[in-house]
């Protein structure tokens, strides 16, 4: 279903507030609940973005890890952080 601005402005207002979604301030908690997940699939499908990330060696003597980006940020994580986080961060950044 399509989002409609008024369900927008609602969500988007709830959001705001902070409420837990059983808090929701909407009369109908079935309607709300669908139309809380037909806004998250809108914006799921919207904000898909590829991440160009960059590993670059660095000298022995840091110890890091690094991750920088195209444009220039960078991301260094001490060379003890466990494989399994590193995997997990990547995961998300997908």
């Amino acid at each position: 279903m399509t989002i409609t601005a008024k369900w927008r402005q609602h969500i988007e207002a709830w959001q705001r507030i902070g409420l837990s979604q059983a808090e929701s301030i909407a009369p109908d908690a079935h309607t709300f609940t669908a139309r809380l997940s037909d806004y998250r699939k809108l914006f799921q499908l919207d904000s898909t973005v590829l991440i160009p990330v960059q590993i670059q060696p660095q000298p022995a003597v840091t110890e890091a890890i690094v991750f920088t980006h195209a444009q220039g940020h960078r991301l260094e994580l001490p060379a003890s952080t466990p494989a399994s986080w590193v995997a997990e961060l990547l995961r998300c950044l997908a």
